[in-house]
């Protein structure tokens, strides 16, 4: 599956289930990219669905599961890592054998088992399109979210190699890049890329909140610092969250110790005035910073890109 990849994927119709950030996105992305393929839009909230038909977002709008299901080519769950299996169980009637199942989520190993265990014939190929941002809701999506963005593929043995082909040329039209990882490695590797950093952006949140005498003064007031940017990550949608840690539990918790452990070195360091040491961590990790913006993966421009009147 690491030979070359078609840069398109024929899909004549595709049914996105959830159409919040990542699902609106993907549907705007659509339209732009692929113009010819009919989008089917699902959300089990009626409001969110007529939301998103008051911005012509897909071609049609239900906001349950029927038999119209069967003519999607591609259906990509859109919901949240912890619904994945009631979704997936929900749409299981519906379905036509030749339909190919994908998913959004960041989780992957307990993903794929949902998805096998609520459809064991189904073809299935689990994605993880690595975009987004603090918003949610139909009207948060906007089309080139995925552009120059990696979306990995974590197939298992049982994937169909043609399925696999199909959904990679899928991404790769909508203007990602393509990676392939084991569903383990990848769970692993976003723990400390993704998991790990909104953890500890919760967490400092959490903690000026409950210095209440503080926060409702200066720290609200000076925070065009880092917690202001720590806050753009703690605005995350915290249903999507909690999930999140609850599904990738023990690569979370494992770098989880090995953050706590270099907080702790880097604790000492402090009080026993290693200058040095800190300075050489901290030329570390400007570079790795650096080249972060290097590979195109963060704007390079004074305060993070903002507008300023």
């Amino acid at each position: 599956m690491n030979g070359p990849l078609e840069s398109s994927a024929p899909f004549a119709s595709v049914a996105i289930v959830g159409l919040g950030l990542i699902g609106s996105s993907i549907a705007r992305a659509i339209r732009q990219s692929l113009p010819d393929t009919q989008i089917m839009g699902y959300d089990r909230n009626a409001d969110v669905c007529a939301r998103a038909q008051a911005i012509a977002l897909c071609d049609s709008y239900h906001a349950a599961f029927g038999p119209e299901l069967a003519e999607a080519e591609l259906v990509i769950l859109c919901v949240p890592v912890g619904a994945m299996a009631a979704a997936a169980t929900a749409m299981a009637p519906h379905l036509s054998p030749e339909t190919i199942i994908s998913d959004v989520g960041s989780c992957k190993a307990s993903v794929l088992t949902a998805l096998r265990g609520a459809l064991p014939y189904a073809i299935i190929v689990p994605a993880h399109p690595v975009a987004g941002t603090e918003n949610s809701g139909p009207e948060a999506g906007f089309a080139s979210l995925f552009k120059g963005r990696w979306c990995i593929l974590t197939p298992d043995a049982d994937s169909d190699a043609a399925a696999f082909e199909r959904v990679a040329g899928f991404w790769r039209a909508l203007g990602a890049e393509v990676e392939t990882m084991d569903a383990a490695h990848h769970d692993l590797v976003l723990a400390v890329t993704s998991h790990l950093p909104h953890l500890i952006a919760y967490t400092i949140v959490g903690t000026a909140s409950d210095l209440e005498g503080v926060t409702q003064s200066e720290v609200i007031k000076y925070s065009a610092g880092g917690f202001r940017d720590f806050t753009r990550i703690a605005a995350s949608d915290p249903v999507m969250w909690r999930d999140v840690f609850l599904s990738n539990k023990d690569a979370v918790l494992e770098m989880l110790q090995r953050f706590s452990e270099d907080l702790s070195a880097l604790q000492r360091a402090i009080r026993w005035g290693k200058g040095d040491e800190l300075e050489a961590l901290f030329t570390r990790t400007r570079t790795i910073r650096r080249s972060i913006i290097e590979q195109g993966q963060d704007d390079a421009k004074p305060d993070f890109g903002r507008e300023h009147p």
